[in-house]
């Protein structure tokens, strides 16, 4: 439950449990290190904002485990499939994309069942995002 709209959470949440914003950043900084060296991923990325990429990411997942609404205050609804339209997002991709953010999850050295609850989450997402199965 959030105290407005945007606002942060009322009461303790995952974001709150497993550390706040510094554990977040924390995996995204350690996924996208994955990702600079993936040759079929990187592309998909904008190498000349980097650093925007990694603070959206982080909003968007504070924001849906419990943080700040900030994400939402700067970009609007998240609408995950429309942005990533643009996007060749081919099984793949998706498994690739998994294989770095298990290696960043693992990086948090979370209990297990905070573990298992964020993986469930990004599995799900990941494969929501699939928008073709062409090579």
């Amino acid at each position: 439950m959030r105290g407005a709209e945007h606002g942060a959470a009322v009461g303790e949440n995952f974001y709150t449990h497993v550390g706040g914003r510094a554990t977040f950043e924390k995996l995204v900084r350690a996924f996208y290190a994955g990702v600079r060296e993936d040759p079929k991923l990187w592309p998909m990325y904008p190498a000349s904002d980097l650093e925007g990429a990694i603070q959206r990411l982080t909003g968007f997942l504070e924001q849906y485990w419990g943080g700040p609404g900030t994400y939402s205050e700067q970009r609007g609804h998240p609408r995950l499939r429309m942005r990533h339209q643009p996007f060749r997002v081919n099984p793949e991709a998706r498994d690739r994309w998994l294989a770095h953010m298990r290696v960043a999850v693992d990086s948090l050295d979370l209990a297990p069942l905070d573990d298992a609850m964020l993986w469930d989450y990004l599995e799900r997402a990941a494969h929501a995002m699939v928008n073709t199965f062409d090579e």
